[in-house]
């Protein structure tokens, strides 16, 4: 009645190996770590480099745990305390090159070389430290983006069918293009239909001026763009937090309209908002020579064809209002400095259409002067007396350059006209990693300190063995035998739901540890439900034996409800939740699956090698 097969007892024993092998890693305390990367295959890390990095701490008087290459592009360098390791990452950084070389803080595992195959779980933010940024997209400058490529699409369009119109113009959420006759507009109807299925709603309108035709977005369009923008800025800020050197970023979408970033390790917010949060590119534009800037900026009226500039010591500047070049063609930058006057420098690298365009560019107007226009995108939030928030966008345009073109350019060339080599720096960051298609603003901003994560840890790790010692007390005491097979069962519980996390690689935050301190008690929940039945069966007057097996049998379908929906609040959770509540939901949601096996499956296991191999039993200690 009480006996086991065979596979069931192979089965169990092979559950708690495995868990106690994944689980093992957790043990041993992570080393403050550095790790350096390099950011081109050019510049691999090999001896020469680590020599460098060893000279650059030697001098310092930083004492090496240990050095490990992985591969030729990271090398990981470990470090007695934390204290060393952000010593050790400003001497590394004045050695080697940021352009060609990232430094990151890290946390790698202390475990022993037969172990290295696995690792621990990875902890969240609110238990390593670090900052958390929730940066909202704005979406009305990504449809004006839209609007505004749309214009220029549609000029040279009717330029190519040899269609004459008077202008485009834009009128709040759509676009008017007007004609001399109805005729006209007619025939470009139909052309540019067939250019703009299912894109763009055409509707034929009268204005003050004549025949014009109505260009709005589909709804279909607004979304798709919206949701280019968000999954373009996703991929933007990633390669940005990897310019910065993060260790394990968490970089995901929330919602249809922001974005979530949290950067472990990084204390200083500062640098780190300047980055995500800048979109920056450049604009190559002629300089019109044949008229006065000064005179225009005083009147207030600029020539046909031209726009009114600043450079940056606030003189006026006339260019020409067609660009010959804009920063999207632009696949590498890197900073430097200019061997002639030794000024900061950006070497700007263009894809092939780029090129191709900037050479025809550039090659038509030898001998002209080049302004080259650093534009700027920053949103500020300012709290109102009504508790709401006002976004300002801010638009910074500067002439940072003006050079004459002495020959035909190609994919490769270099500005100049920076003020430092940490701007030069930020300039080749923010290029090579893509401008954003649309800008972005932080709603909300966290930083927590190292010492407050291992304080969080701390607490943490006493709440869960408080509340352990409690259940083990509770149980051994009120159920005897019983109680000690329930307490081993809820032992291998805790080893199974942190192996589970550790083999997935989830991250465990502070929630989620509420949610282990939850599992705890709702674990013995079901052997107090099996040994109570257990007590009913045995005053009813059934065997030691007939109770056992009758307990386990008729508690099961309430066990199975109550953890049934219990778990579907979890998966709620995670579905509809945040980053805290989705590391509860996890958690939670793992103990309950654990806290089945073991509750059921594993103390039934034990009951049945105590009691099941005896014969007559007349008594049990519960």
């Amino acid at each position: 009645m009480n006996r086991y097969p065979l596979w069931k007892y192979i089965l169990i024993i092979a559950v708690v190996i495995i868990g106690l092998i994944f689980a093992l890693p957790n043990l041993f305390p992570s080393q403050p770590a550095i790790q350096v990367t390099a950011l081109s295959n050019d510049r691999p890390i090999d001896n020469t480099v680590l020599e460098k990095i060893k000279q650059a701490l030697s001098s310092k008087g930083l004492a090496v745990e240990n050095i490990e290459l992985d591969g030729k592009t990271k090398a990981k360098i470990r470090f007695s305390d934390t204290e060393v390791q952000l010593a050790a990452r400003e001497a590394i950084k004045e050695t080697l090159s940021k352009d060609d070389y990232s430094t990151a803080l890290n946390l790698l595992p202390a475990t022993p070389t037969w172990l290295r195959g696995l690792n621990p779980m990875n902890l969240g933010l609110d238990l390593q430290g670090g900052v958390h940024f929730l940066m909202e997209v704005d979406m009305k400058a990504a449809i004006d983006k839209s609007l505004a490529r749309n214009s220029e699409e549609f000029r040279n369009f009717l330029r190519s069918k040899k269609i004459n119109y008077l202008g485009v113009k834009r009128i709040e959420d759509h676009l008017i293009i007007q004609f001399k006759t109805a005729e006209l507009r007619d025939k470009a109807l139909q052309a540019i239909k067939r250019q703009y299925r299912n894109e763009i709603d055409f509707t034929e309108i009268e204005t003050g001026k004549g025949a014009a035709l109505k260009a709005q977005l589909t709804q279909t369009n607004i979304i798709n763009t919206k949701r280019f923008a968000l999954q373009q800025n996703i991929t933007t800020l990633r390669k940005r937090v990897n310019e910065l050197g993060v260790s394990e970023p968490i970089i995901q979408q929330q919602g249809l309209e922001r974005i979530v970033v949290q950067l472990p390790g990084v204390q200083d917010p500062a640098q780190a908002k300047i980055i995500l949060g800048t979109t920056a590119t450049l604009e190559f534009r002629l300089v019109d020579e044949g008229n006065d800037p000064y005179a225009a900026a005083s009147s207030g009226k600029t020539p046909i064809g031209d726009k009114l500039f600043k450079e940056r010591n606030g003189n006026p500047i006339l260019l020409k209002r067609r660009v010959m070049l804009t920063g999207e063609y632009i696949t590498d930058a890197k900073s430097g400095f200019d061997s002639r006057t030794n000024g900061p420098t950006v070497t700007i690298t263009l894809d092939g259409k780029g090129a191709k365009r900037f050479a025809i560019a550039t090659g038509a107007n030898v001998q002209k002067l080049m302004g080259v226009v650093f534009i700027e995108h920053k949103t500020t939030i300012t709290k109102l007396p009504d508790g709401s928030y006002k976004k300002t966008p801010k638009i910074t345009k500067e002439v940072i350059n003006v050079a004459r073109i002495q020959e035909k350019l190609g994919a490769r060339f270099q500005i100049t006209g920076l003020d430092s080599p940490q701007e030069s720096h930020t300039l080749a960051l923010l290029l090579r990693a893509g401008a954003l298609a649309a800008p972005v603003y932080i709603v909300e901003e966290r930083t927590i300190g190292p010492s407050l994560g291992a304080d969080n840890i701390k607490a943490g790790f006493k709440s869960v063995v408080i509340g352990f010692i409690l259940v083990l007390i509770f149980m051994a005491l009120y159920y005897r035998m019983f109680g000690l097979v329930a307490n081993l069962a809820l032992t291998l519980n805790l080893v199974l739901i942190v192996a589970i996390l550790s083999m997935f690689q989830a991250t465990l935050t502070l929630p989620g540890i509420a949610g282990i301190v939850l599992t705890v008690g709702m674990a013995v929940d079901a052997n107090v439900l099996i040994y109570e039945r257990i007590k009913e069966e045995l005053r009813n007057g059934l065997s030691p034996q007939a109770a056992i097996n009758s307990g386990y049998e008729k508690a099961f379908s309430t066990i199975a409800d109550a953890n049934i929906t219990t778990l579907i609040a979890a998966i709620v959770l995670y579905g509809m939740g945040t980053g805290p509540i989705k590391g509860f939901a996890v958690t939670l949601a793992i103990g309950i699956a654990s806290s089945m096996f073991t509750a059921i499956m594993g103390t039934r296991a034990i009951i049945n090698l105590i009691y099941g191999t005896k014969k007559h039993v007349k008594h049990l200690s519960i």
